[in-house]
């Protein structure tokens, strides 16, 4: 059974943060469990957050809360083996309400076939702001631990 593969040793990054203010929309947020803070990105057409995990995963789920209007239309996951080169995995296709999407069960994107990898990155891409940005209130990858 998949389960989260995100964990304390998990290293993320993301392509930016509103105003710089990390304080206050860091990246950090998307992790914390509270409905009440996001990971909110910075203008731009790339928007992405990557995850380097301690060991090799095989990613079979992605859950991801966005705020209405400020989520991706698509959404592209790459991954990559420690010391390679990115590639495509998979694209999933969020919904936008334009509306806050406060739940407690998640969209949940699975993945089919995906290879075991060390790095994952996800790209938020045509995203519904005019401006590009993106809010992401949660994020979570499942799947299996490999060796």
């Amino acid at each position: 059974m998949a389960s989260s593969l995100i964990c304390s040793e998990t290293q993320s990054r993301v392509s930016s943060v509103l105003n710089r203010d990390v304080k206050q929309y860091g990246k950090k947020f998307m992790f914390d469990c509270n409905e009440e803070t996001c990971w909110n990105s910075d203008q731009g057409e790339s928007q992405w957050v990557s995850l380097e995990f301690p060991r090799p995963v095989k990613v079979s789920e992605i859950k991801v809360q966005f705020q209405g209007g400020f989520s991706a239309k698509t959404c592209r996951l790459d991954g990559c083996p420690k010391d390679g080169a990115f590639a495509e995995i998979s694209h999933f296709y969020p919904e936008d309400n334009n509306s806050l999407q406060i739940s407690f069960r998640l969209p949940v994107f699975p993945i089919k076939e995906a290879p075991a990898v060390d790095k994952v990155k996800i790209k938020f891409e045509n995203s519904g702001d005019f401006f590009g940005r993106v809010i992401v209130y949660s994020l979570d990858v499942l799947g299996e631990k490999t060796s």
